[in-house]
């Protein structure tokens, strides 16, 4: 009997040997598993910030194509307003009448600098050419609608606010930008 046993026992030994080795196998392979899981969750991860950070790029992509199909539409519809004007009879036969009076305005802001220009020879007190700047940047306003010499005078003016007399360097600098804002004028209209 001790021999059955001894076989019984050693039976059992080796079912439980066998059901522990099982299970050792089980575990690995759980392990492998979580493992390869971990790296590949890690790789979602880094893949996840990488489309994150190609996001802002997009939305400039797709801002910059807007912008684009809208300047295109822009420019379709301006080849199609012209296609449209060249071959009408009528705008061909019509004559399109001038108006003087924007030549006349620019002439009037020209003379007005000339007038700056001859006090500034002169005077030295600087709160009449500051007061004549003001309404030369008011009526060049009034003709252009706005033009890049505005915040020139505008600077120039705020420069001379506030001076007793006029330093004979800024006269000669005012005398100067008079020449280039009287020309910058001629170039408009």
């Amino acid at each position: 009997m001790a021999n059955s046993d001894n076989d019984k026992l050693d039976k059992f030994a080796s079912i439980l040997e066998k059901f522990g080795l099982d299970i050792i196998t089980k575990m690995g392979q759980t392990n492998l598993k979580i493992n390869m899981l971990t790296d590949k969750i890690d790789e979602l991860s880094k893949a996840t910030l990488d489309i994150k950070s190609l996001a802002p790029q997009l939305n400039n992509v797709i801002e910059n194509q807007k912008i684009l199909e809208e300047e295109l539409d822009l420019i379709r519809s301006l080849i199609q307003r012209s296609d449209i004007s060249f071959h009408s009879k009528e705008v061909e036969n019509e004559e399109i009448e001038r108006d003087t009076s924007a030549t006349d305005k620019k002439q009037a802001i020209i003379d007005q600098f000339s007038i700056l220009e001859n006090y500034i020879e002169d005077n030295d007190d600087p709160q009449p050419i500051v007061e004549s700047l003001g309404a030369i940047k008011e009526d060049i306003f009034v003709f252009t609608g706005g033009h890049r010499i505005l915040y020139e005078i505008g600077q120039f003016a705020s420069k001379l606010n506030g001076l007793k007399t006029l330093p004979d360097e800024m006269r000669e600098n005012l005398k100067e930008k008079i020449t280039f804002w009287i020309n910058k004028l001629s170039v408009k209209g």
